[in-house]
């Protein structure tokens, strides 16, 4: 059986904010078929890489690639066209429809001056259907509850369909059902379609239950990363967030809890 395909890759990749190094020095390789989850304390510098590997912000050093071209190697429609990301929130500056807010996530694929195709809405309607919001496609977003709007923004990203998906808490303002759903629709997009997922999250039992592979940050470093089952273990997890975690196993899951 071959390996899958390296989509993203960084080479000593240094991550700041101002004067502090959030990380010192990360080398990573993501292939198709994975799905990562970044798990730290706040402030350890999740969100500032996902920025990073989008290309949103530059890296202090190292390099950042995507199927082995570096970030600014890539046209920008070329590099909308790979990678996509959910921001940790979602701001709207006027009213819209949801059906059209998901429409938006098209762009890279239109010509020109081209309008969104019967294909195109197709698209968006299915990616609003993955998220269970069929009912509220016409509904204005400004009127939407955090975790419908939450959704928006994945369908959103769904219908952009790149290859890598980074995703900034995509589970925040979600209830349990919405939770455990959205999980599975995008462990499914890596098991069946091959995508590359990379995402941040506070739910160690969540990430335990839907990651491949885990990198876990500490304070100004990366403390381990690789498979999620061996990664997550309660000496790591409990450096990383400066508390004592405990892991018991039921089944064939191991559950986290504070200690």
């Amino acid at each position: 059986m071959t390996a899958a395909k390296l989509l993203l890759e960084t080479q000593g990749l240094r991550v700041a904010a101002g004067p502090r190094t959030l990380i010192e020095s990360l080398d990573l390789q993501v292939r198709g078929g994975e799905l990562w989850c970044v798990m730290g304390s706040n402030g350890s510098g999740k969100t500032t890489l996902l920025h990073t590997l989008a290309g949103l912000r530059p890296a202090q050093a190292g390099t950042v690639s995507i199927k082995g071209k570096t970030l600014a190697g890539w046209p920008p429609g070329e590099l909308a066209r790979l990678r996509g990301l959910l921001p940790q929130t979602q701001h709207d500056a006027f009213s819209a429809a949801a059906l059209e807010v998901v429409l938006l996530g098209r762009h890279p694929h239109l010509g020109r001056w081209a309008w969104e195709s019967a294909a195109d809405r197709r698209v968006a309607r299915a990616a609003l259907h993955s998220m269970d919001l069929d009912a509220l496609a016409n509904h204005d977003v400004t009127t939407l509850s955090g975790g419908e709007r939450q959704r928006v923004g994945i369908a959103a990203l769904l219908a952009q369909d790149p290859p890598l998906l980074l995703l900034d808490e995509p589970v925040a303002h979600l209830d349990l059902h919405h939770q455990v759903t959205v999980l599975d629709h995008l462990r499914r997009l890596t098991r069946e379609r091959g995508r590359a997922i990379v995402m941040s999250i506070h739910d160690l039992n969540l990430a335990a239950r839907f990651a491949t592979h885990a990198l876990v940050l500490g304070p100004g470093t990366m403390l381990r990363q690789g498979p999620a089952e061996s990664t997550m273990n309660e000496v790591v997890l409990s450096a990383a967030f400066g508390h004592p975690v405990a892991g018991e196993r039921f089944g064939h899951r191991t559950v986290f809890v504070a200690d």
